[in-house]
């Protein structure tokens, strides 16, 4: 006799495969949705009840017609949420719903495949990274402004990402070749430095930038065009920095216009996007016009939700907002990539001391100072040499060349003390043979330390020159 034959029942296999499926179903579904009311509208700042949320999270809070306003958790006060929009709320009604944004979701739980399990830290906002952002321009948010839709990256980053380890970052031991004559030679820039560009209005902060987005060696640029006007964002994109500029560049844009929330986020985002080419092995060059606009953004929220003023009308989190942007930018891992950056810094009425600029000096390895009075005399670049350093310069440059600039510094210095002198035919020649060798160099130094918006000057170049103007030879 055969062995028994088992008996199956059509039946039972179909419910088997229909518990399956509901199985499935229910792993990859929330179980409930968390939502809040919107409370109160006081100024910039929404109050929500009802929600828990970690700051930093996303919300999206309901408008009739089945539409939604942006906003993002900056505060909390008990059981109310501060939150600030990143769109325009008109229109929003007392009691509307707040839903938090879903970035990510675990694999459920091995141990309860029903219940999918959330971390609070995946609230925090996820924008696209990636190379597929060459060549583009996007706002604050991620969103395409240049009529190209929307970007199909396959790489997001979280905006809150943590510095790195000081132990752990590579020394800034190289030069990076910005294009720029007076730069590349007497304020030479290392890969992975971190510098700020201080000028008043008008005096050509934007032409300097756009030189070094076009003429810099740096494998890939990233700029952040942060709380300037908007006719500036187009004529910087098509005028300043051009199509060749334009293919290794991403823009990041948050006018003037947009909410301060943006314009922190666009800051936050064109600073996520170098440290994903960093950590591919790539050198960034990061231009963020400008860190002055940035700290304004936060002021306007911190003193939104109830924090004094100490100097100038600045919070206390604004001095330490700026450290924590700034220090994401340098040197990854031995063997990485780098992130060089250049901080534009606004100084009202040309005052070097403005709290911004005061703190932003100490936090930089290095500033560049542009003068209004040398851009009234139609000198370009504007660059007071003898108000500017670079720290990390006298590690990358051969000390014949740091000689150079020595003496440089020294003659040229020595002419603008005694420039109302020589002016007005109160020195006679031979009085004095450094000030005499001063007054025959003085031609020569200003023809070297000007530039035009066109021309590029490889940093070769550049020290062969400087140390032609003395009769050597590099």
């Amino acid at each position: 006799m055969g062995g028994a034959r088992a008996v199956v029942n059509p039946r039972q296999e179909t419910w088997a495969g229909f518990l399956k499926d509901c199985r499935l179903i229910v792993s990859q579904a929330s179980p409930f949705q968390l939502s809040g009311r919107l409370t109160r509208i006081n100024g910039l700042v929404m109050e929500a009840s009802g929600l828990k949320l970690p700051l930093g999270s996303g919300c999206h809070v309901s408008l009739p017609g089945g539409k939604a306003v942006e906003a993002e958790v900056v505060g909390f006060s008990g059981e109310k949420l501060f939150m600030m929009p990143t769109d325009d709320i008109f229109g929003l009604a007392p009691g509307a719903h707040v839903v938090p944004m879903e970035t990510r979701q675990d694999p459920p739980s091995p141990a309860n495949r029903l219940v999918p399990t959330r971390r609070l830290s995946d609230r925090t906002k996820h924008l696209p990274v990636g190379d597929e952002l060459l060549g583009r321009v996007l706002d604050g948010a991620g969103r395409p402004l240049d009529g190209l839709g929307p970007p199909s990256t396959k790489h997001a980053r979280s905006l809150q990402s943590r510095s790195l380890n000081p132990l752990q970052r590579a020394p800034i031991d190289s030069s990076l070749d910005v294009g720029i004559r007076a730069i590349n030679s007497m304020l030479t820039v290392g890969r992975g430095q971190r510098l700020g560009l201080f000028a008043g209005s008008g005096v050509g902060k934007s032409v300097l930038l756009g030189m070094m987005a076009r003429f810099t060696a740096a494998e890939v640029i990233v700029v952040g065009l942060i709380g300037e006007r908007g006719r500036e964002v187009k004529e910087f994109i098509e005028n300043i920095l051009g199509p060749d500029g334009r293919k290794r560049s991403v823009v990041v844009a948050a006018p003037a216009d947009t909410s301060p929330l943006m314009r922190l986020q666009g800051a936050a985002y064109a600073t996520t996007i170098a440290e994903h080419f960093r950590d591919q092995g790539r050198h960034v060059l990061l231009i963020m016009d400008s860190l002055t606009r940035f700290a304004m953004a936060q002021r306007e929220i911190a003193l939104a939700i109830g924090e004094p003023p100490v100097t100038r009308g600045y919070p206390p989190s604004v001095f330490a907002r700026l450290p924590q942007l700034v220090e994401r930018a340098g040197n990854g891992p031995e063997g990485a990539g780098s992130i060089s950056a250049f901080y534009t810094v606004l100084t009202e009425g040309d005052d070097q001391q403005d709290p911004i600029a005061d703190a932003a000096r100490a936090i930089l390895d290095g500033h560049i100072v542009l003068s209004r009075h040398l851009a009234e005399q139609g000198h370009y670049p504007a660059i007071d040499i003898e108000a500017s350093i670079s720290r990390a310069m006298t590690s990358l440059i051969k000390p014949q060349h740091l000689d150079m600039v020595r003496r440089f510094k020294h003659l040229y210095s020595r002419f603008q003390r005694s420039r109302d002198l020589i002016s007005v035919g109160a020195y006679a020649a031979g009085s004095d043979p450094v000030l005499d060798q001063a007054i025959a160099m003085q031609p020569g130094f200003e023809a070297f330390l000007q530039q035009g918006m066109n021309e590029r000057e490889n940093y070769q170049d550049a020290v062969l020159k400087l140390h032609r103007l003395f009769g050597q030879e590099a």
